[in-house]
């Protein structure tokens, strides 16, 4: 069987679920750290790097401090991710806000927090100023349309809800301009989960030609450029992970044959990775409730879309490990599900895996990001802790698993006595 590495063993789960339940998320907190050192490493060709780390892969305070502490900055598109990114130490223009349909209120927070505004649309602009005032330094997301190829999950983005048209760009940039503003960058994000370092090149490359010529039209200097994210992970064990190093000398070459070329000023290059970070250092441990034998054979867990749902939305796959059956061969065919009212409550469809016994534990692989993240309470389900696996293979606990209690919290049950 094609199998993925973990880092703990079946004995060190079992002994950590004696304390806390399954399901839960747990991250490798090394791993992610050495990670990110990895990335910063093999970045620093590029001027000016800085990554900003995309919140709603993995929304939680502990993951952004320790990211912080590598350097790292936060991107956030909501109130609640700019208030976890306050919590967690990371303000001023560590944080880059890109939301879309923006309500006013987060507009305002995000300049009381100094944060750099990445504005969506052009009619923006107005808005910003009326709620909040024009910041220091104001950013478009620029959408390429038909000028750069679609990512399978993010779609064509001439069909996308996001961004700047390359025409808005200068008409954009021009009112900043009029209205005093000194300060500009410009970005995008057309890729999720993406395995092509070419890709990211060539974004590089449609960006940096844009500023060029924004800054030759308009009379403006661009001081950071925001490579967005979408650099994928190999979900599959026969995948391989994309080499940062690639990407850096790519996106160097880039630069040097555009910004450098044109004899611009030498803008900052910034990228706001999330799932490449923390994606391939998660795992949903569950344990095996039942196994059903009718048409096929199931193995249902404890686990279940509230915990991980882009198998049963995307058909995404995930790895799963038998924990202590590592070696065994992988000889039984099942269906990998959850207790959900769904039939697409599956983590695994049809998956070759050794055989099964209730009780057993399943690790699913590469859940660090957009696993926890992308939870919710359908059916009553309740979501599930997170644990953080330390050095030396102590645990710390990050979130509290989901009670009954917190479920009926934004009921008004009061309310119900009297209501007839």
């Amino acid at each position: 069987m094609v199998s993925k590495e973990l880092p703990f063993t079946k004995t060190q789960i079992e002994e950590i679920v004696k304390r806390h339940p399954t399901p839960f998320h747990i991250y490798d907190e090394k791993a992610i750290r050495d990670n990110a050192e990895d990335m910063k490493r093999a970045f620093s060709v590029v001027n000016g790097f800085k990554e900003f780390f995309a919140v709603k892969a993995l929304p939680n305070p502990y993951i952004l401090k320790i990211l912080k502490e590598h350097g790292f900055g936060a991107d956030c598109s909501s109130l609640p991710e700019l208030l976890l990114a306050e919590k967690a130490g990371i303000t001023g223009e560590d944080i880059m806000f890109s939301s879309n349909d923006t309500p006013a209120e987060e507009f305002i927070k995000a300049k009381e927090l100094g944060a750099i505004i990445n504005l969506d649309d052009i009619s923006h602009i107005d808005v910003l100023e009326k709620a909040a005032g024009l910041p220091d330094v104001i950013c478009f997301r620029y959408n390429p349309g038909p000028l750069k190829g679609g990512n399978e999950i993010i779609g064509k983005p001439e069909e996308s809800k996001y961004g700047f048209t390359r025409e808005q760009l200068f008409e954009g940039y021009e009112i900043l301009k009029k209205k005093g503003v000194k300060r500009f960058g410009l970005h995008t994000m057309v890729a999720s989960n993406e395995l092509n370092v070419d890709y990211f090149v060539e974004t590089a490359r449609i960006l940096f030609e844009a500023a060029v010529e924004i800054s030759e039209k308009v009379g403006i200097d661009f001081e950071f450029i925001n490579l967005g994210g979408g650099i994928g992970i190999p979900y599959r064990p026969e995948q391989e992970r994309v080499s940062f190093d690639a990407i850096a000398a790519g996106v160097k070459k880039a630069y040097e044959n555009t910004i450098i070329k044109a004899g611009m000023r030498q803008p900052k290059v910034y990228f706001e990775c999330g799932r490449v970070i923390t994606g391939p250092y998660g795992y949903l441990i569950t344990e095996v409730r039942h196994l059903k034998h009718i048409y096929k054979d199931y193995a249902g867990t404890d686990a279940c879309m509230a915990n991980l749902m882009r198998p049963g939305v995307y058909g995404a796959y995930h790895h799963i490990t038998v924990l202590g059956k590592e070696k065994d061969p992988a000889n039984h065919k099942y269906d990998v599900t959850g207790s959900l009212c769904e039939n697409n409550d599956k983590f695994a469809i049809d998956r070759m895996l050794p055989k099964i016994e209730r009780g057993d534990l399943l690790a699913i692989h590469d859940t660090g990001a957009h696993g926890y993240a992308m939870g919710f309470n359908y059916n009553g389900k309740l979501r599930s802790a997170e644990l953080l696996l330390r050095n030396g293979g102590s645990v710390f606990k990050i979130r509290n698993a989901e009670t009954v209690d917190d479920y009926f919290t934004t009921l008004d049950l009061d309310g119900l006595k009297s209501f007839k």
